[in-house]
């Protein structure tokens, strides 16, 4: 057996030991309410299909775990544009995580079979919304930002299909709990109950 192969049980168990304590550090409790089980997914700029915006870099592109969404206008003409819930849900953090995250805004969706995804919203100029309440898929979240000149402005966007995960560094071969934001919502404009 060459040493490569040896390697690949290694990797492997390794890839199941950091999936786990993904997992187990993610487990928390979050209210439901039925008034605000998801009833499908929207784009989270230029409501509801991302008109007048482009995603300038897409989900996987050089590993990124999200997509980050530019006005089509170019550099910053799209600071202070408008931030959507991307679909009804429980605002579980809305704050200011400083570095090269800024403003951010995660949010609980309930599906109506009981599953739970979490979307992100980061590098934001202003929150409009205040934790531990509730959001209607289309309402006005936040403002795109610039993460205080550190970027040009544009969203970071990210759906997580583990909730509560630690907020990581947006970019990551190991792509475990992280879905494609544009195929997620494309494929749930509606959720059936």
């Amino acid at each position: 057996m060459t040493s490569g192969n040896k390697l690949k049980p290694i990797a492997s168990r390794l890839l199941l030991i950091i999936g786990a304590l993904l997992l187990t550090g993610c487990k928390q409790e979050f209210p439901t309410n039925p008034d605000y089980i998801s009833d499908g997914f929207d784009f989270p700029v230029g409501k509801p299909n991302s008109k007048g915006y482009y995603d300038a870099q897409p989900f996987g592109k050089n590993n990124h775990l999200g997509s980050d969404w530019n006005g089509d206008g170019g550099g910053n003409t799209d600071l202070g544009k408008p931030v959507f819930a991307i679909s009804n849900g429980y605002i579980h953090s809305a704050k200011n995580l400083g570095g090269g995250w800024g403003n951010v805004i995660r949010i609980i969706h309930q599906l109506p079979n009981g599953k739970q995804v979490e979307s992100l919203y980061a590098h934001c100029k202003k929150i409009l919304v205040k934790p531990n309440t509730w959001v209607k898929k289309g309402e006005k979240i936040g403002t795109m930002g610039s993460c205080n000149g550190r970027y040009i402005a544009h969203l970071h966007f990210e759906i997580r299909s583990f909730i509560n995960m630690k907020i990581g560094g947006g970019y990551s071969w190991f792509s475990l709990g992280y879905l494609n934001p544009t195929k997620f919502i494309k494929a749930n404009r509606e959720v059936s109950k």
